[in-house]
């Protein structure tokens, strides 16, 4: 087991190192140049020396943690926002969205308004006039 753990050690820590040196921007990077860092890592850590180096004195303080420096996706990390709250996502769908074309009925829909209003007005019709038993169409309480 302290086998396993002699070799998976120095290989964890060097691939966060390697991985922390490729993703931290350059103007962050204190001692050597970026690329100098890289191969320092790369070629000795399975002696933990370019590793801790580059921990220690290579990457600029306060750049690890959540919300600071730079991700895989190299976009700066920060307060994440849910996009309902986001007021530049909710512009964008409006930006993208066609306008709907003003609203006019169709042939269907006009026939099927005219027969509505002509059995509306029948029925309104029937209620006014007096039906056969001399009644005036309203109901005797």
């Amino acid at each position: 087991m302290i086998r396993v753990l002699l070799i998976l050690l120095p290989l964890a820590l060097g691939i966060y190192a390697f991985i922390d040196c490729l993703t931290t921007d350059e103007k962050k990077v204190r001692g050597l140049p970026k690329i100098v860092w890289v191969f320092v890592i790369l070629l000795t850590f399975p002696f933990f020396i370019g590793p801790v180096g580059w921990l220690v004195a290579g990457r600029a303080r306060g750049t690890s943690g959540p919300g600071r420096g730079i991700g895989f996706s190299g976009r700066p990390r920060g307060p994440q926002i849910a996009p309902d709250d986001n007021p530049d996502f909710l512009a964008s769908l409006n930006k993208d969205r066609p306008k709907p074309p003003p609203s006019t009925p169709s042939q269907d829909e006009a026939e099927m308004l005219k027969r509505l209003e002509e059995d509306l007005k029948r029925r309104e019709d029937d209620l006014r006039s007096p039906d056969q038993d001399g009644q005036d169409g309203r109901a005797k309480d």
